[in-house]
């Protein structure tokens, strides 16, 4: 087992890192995320197109990098520390994922190369979502609903599981959803007998896109929490009071420690957990669940601990500290409780 990144997943870091800070900064994350799209149409091309990011655990064979799971949450690790407002989670892990699970190699090669963004339909227990399939005509219509759909107001192909899977392009509406974060939007997409694709859904194809997305959003929330204890282990140098850098503070020494300690801990684990998914499928599932289970309630406490230890100044609309805190409680809840999931996936 290897938790340490080789001299080639460091480059790959530093390449994502430059290219975020270069063209992600705080400022034009604030811009996009209150813009008409909600996503930055230009970085999206750059990670895509410039770096094919989006098809690092596609298969060569349809476009892909032949990569894996390890360089996506690098990739996704740095997507999380500057609150990228791109569907890098929602096109190139959920939907990109669901394609390799069911094989389908249509969407895949378009998947891979950004042109095309995808989106997963599921409950949030990632069960069905309330819509009905109906044959006509050897195809088949969809009449109902997504209430829940990550990127589901750009996305150009969704994937809906209703019992059976389906994917969909044309002949839905949808609706952008306000909610907690603002630079990650979700949508609300009816169906209407809309034309739709069947897919054979493999065995536990489902369950695979669930644990994968589990390490995904992982990856994501330990970016997040890297960027929370550097802003505020920075501020804590600089903040001075009563002729003191608060730093030198005992009460703020040991929370800064607490959240080393966490992010040391959660990092181990999604290492771990990406390691399983590229060598050792069989222990994914657990991986992720526990994973989820601790890193979920990490970052938020991260994010909350940071905003306190801001001060006044951390819980202004100007200051970041409040966009990471959104972005935890909501990654935390993003698909049920994580508890709920490793109590399943243990037995009990």
């Amino acid at each position: 087992m290897r938790l340490v990144l080789d001299a080639e997943q460091q480059q790959l870091r530093s390449s994502v890192r430059k290219l975020l800070a270069d063209h992600a900064p705080p400022t034009r994350v604030r811009s996009v995320m209150d813009s008409a799209d909600g996503y930055d149409r230009e970085l999206w091309q750059r990670i895509t197109g410039e770096l094919g990011l989006a098809g690092l655990v596609v298969p060569e064979a349809h476009g892909g990098a032949g990569a894996g799971h390890v360089e996506r949450a690098v990739v996704l690790e740095e997507l999380g520390r500057a609150l990228a407002p791109v569907p890098f989670f929602a096109s190139a892990v959920l939907a990109t994922d669901t394609a390799l699970a069911l094989g389908d190699g249509e969407l895949l090669p378009r998947l891979a190369s950004g042109s095309t963004i995808g989106a997963l339909a599921v409950s949030q227990a990632w069960g069905p979502v309330p819509a009905t399939a109906t044959e006509q005509d050897g195809g088949w219509l969809l009449d109902g609903h997504a209430p829940f759909v990550i990127s589901g107001d750009v996305a150009d192909v969704v994937y809906v599981y209703t019992g059976e899977w389906f994917v969909v392009s044309e002949g839905f509406s949808r609706r952008t959803l306000r909610a907690l974060d603002p630079t990650r939007r979700i949508a609300r997409i009816d169906f209407s007998a809309t034309p739709a694709r069947r897919l054979s859904g493999s065995d536990g194809a489902l369950d695979r896109v669930r644990d994968l997305a589990a390490v995904a959003l992982a990856a994501e929330q330990v970016g997040g929490m890297g960027r929370v204890l550097e802003m505020t282990a920075d501020y804590a140098k600089v903040r001075v009071q009563f002729g003191r850098a608060i730093g030198s503070y005992q009460g703020v020494k040991h929370k800064l420690a607490d959240m080393y300690s966490a992010y040391e801990q959660a990092e181990s684990l999604m290492r771990h957990a990406a390691w399983a998914a590229d060598e050792d499928p069989s222990a994914v599932p657990l991986a992720a669940a526990t994973t989820q289970a601790f890193v979920g309630p990490a970052y938020f406490q991260a994010a909350a601990d940071g905003v306190q230890l801001h001060g006044g100044i951390g819980y202004t609309w100007e200051h970041q500290a409040h966009l990471y805190y959104k972005r935890a409680k909501t990654s935390e809840l993003l698909f049920g409780t994580a508890q709920q999931e490793l109590a399943r996936r243990l037995g009990l």
